[in-house]
């Protein structure tokens, strides 16, 4: 999930009234961002309190578990600290192999719309089917097209059945039981990823007529580097096939149902919160992985170190916060939460976490604290400032980027020379050292029964 939120404002007209209200009553992180923009790098980020540069966990493809078994995760924390933690979906990354059962006490695992898509090798847990009548939903076959990147509405299926309401239905089972300690309870949504499957009352939200589509100035990409470039061009065929068959509002409308969508889950969840004996002494923080490219710069997915992949949604509300209602503006890092949810439950936090808490933030609507920075493979990072976006990549090549005069970020300013102590102010921030990638997946035999990893 970008920042195409009502309480954020990156789509104006959005429909998201559950989880504005939860900025109503909590505290908006307006300027929050991922530690990674790819869904596995970033989640280990959040889960361990530690950098992509220090973990060498940079890529969807990577175990973290077998590189790293003694680190001390979220969840493993909380247990140690004599909570009950239980968890649904997509918390870990998805694939098997990345939420290994010790990490819980209780564990529900991805429900998918789509096993007819899944590799079963990825998902061992699924029962593949065959492709379903209509498929592909949004009209383009193709490898891509026909699976993970297809939209649309799945005939004969009502909300109740799509794979997230399990997760759903698991938050509001937990919180309706009697539990005799605290409890650390994650409840991951896998919308708005894709495939952007959902029921067509929420594309009833966005009639095509009056969907908008992103800006991309011609010349958007003429003043950055190669390596953005090749970033920017990755999976390029997908985009340009989508300008070629006039499918580019289809697919934003796809992307606005499937956040609308969430909305409403999230907001199922909150009630069931809200009707429980825990509603009044229980945090609750909401976010979202990374963001996510509709098409700016030419660009549909992730994996860029510009606003659209790493600026997401970031929402804290219960006990410890204060100032409910008040917007927070300073750049921070999903990283952060780690150490903030130790601080708020009074809790000894490792003394390794590479986060820094928003308790003086949620305390304080204007307290100062560092920039955020942002990492995407070996030696690429982002540092963002209420002002500034410096890119460094690994070949010293860089962009620059005025966030209040150009907050699409289409003028890179890095070439004009009153910039250079700005910029090396803001290197400062940069992780010094990026540490090799850790094995990847093929590097080992995984079983799922048994949960271990046998290095090839």
């Amino acid at each position: 999930m970008n920042d195409w939120v009502g309480c954020l404002g990156g789509y104006p007209g959005v429909q998201t009234p559950n989880i504005d209200a939860l900025a109503r009553r909590g505290v908006l992180f307006r300027d929050a961002h991922c530690s990674s923009p790819v869904c596995n790098p970033s989640r280990t980020a959040l889960m361990t309190g530690k950098r992509p540069s220090t973990t060498g966990v940079y890529r969807n493809s990577q175990y973290w578990r077998p590189a790293h078994p003694d680190i001390k995760t979220l969840p493993v924390f909380f247990r140690e600290n004599g909570y009950h933690v239980a968890g649904a979906g997509k918390i870990f990354h998805h694939v098997a192999g990345f939420n290994p059962p010790d990490q819980w006490d209780d564990f529900q695992i991805q429900e998918f719309d789509d096993p007819w898509y899944r590799r079963l090798s990825y998902y061992p847990w699924i029962k593949k089917i065959p492709n379903p009548p209509g498929h592909p939903f949004n009209g383009m076959a193709g490898d891509n097209f026909a699976g993970e990147f297809d939209w649309g509405v799945l005939p004969n299926r009502p909300e109740r059945t799509y794979g997230d309401m399990a997760a759903v239905r698991y938050g509001q089972e937990f919180l309706k039981r009697d539990h005799d300690k605290p409890f650390f309870l994650a409840v991951g949504l896998w919308h708005p990823h894709i495939p952007l499957f959902a029921p067509q009352n929420y594309f009833d939200l966005y009639p095509k007529e009056e969907v908008r589509l992103p800006e991309v100035p011609g010349n958007d990409l003429d003043d950055i580097p190669p390596i953005a470039h090749k970033w920017a061009a990755v999976r390029r065929a997908e985009h340009e096939r989508i300008l070629r068959e006039g499918k580019w509002t289809d697919g934003v409308q796809a992307y606005l149902a499937c956040i609308s969508f969430a909305d409403a889950m999230v907001g199922y969840v909150l009630r069931a919160l809200e009707e429980s004996r825990y509603a009044e002494n229980t945090i609750v923080v909401f976010w979202s992985d990374h963001g996510w490219h509709l098409g700016e710069k030419r660009h549909w997915h992730k994996s860029t170190l510009w606003q659209r992949s790493t600026h997401v949604p970031m929402i804290w509300a219960g006990p410890g916060v204060h100032h409910a209602g008040l917007d927070r503006k300073q750049p921070v890092e999903l990283l952060d939460i780690y150490p903030t949810l130790a601080d708020l439950c009074g809790l000894h936090k490792p003394h390794d976490l590479e986060g820094a808490s928003l308790t003086p933030q949620l305390r304080d609507a204007g307290a100062k604290r560092r920039p955020a920075v942002t990492t995407y493979l070996p030696d690429n990072h982002a540092v963002v400032t209420e002002k500034w976006r410096y890119i460094r990549y690994a070949d010293g090549t860089d962009e620059l980027y005025d966030r209040v005069n150009d907050p699409n970020e289409w003028d890179n300013l890095t070439g004009e020379p009153h910039y250079a102590s700005l910029k090396q102010r803001l290197v400062y921030w940069m992780p010094e050292t990026s540490v090799p990638e850790v094995p990847g997946r093929d590097a080992y035999d995984f079983d799922f029964d048994s949960y271990t990893w046998t290095k090839k």
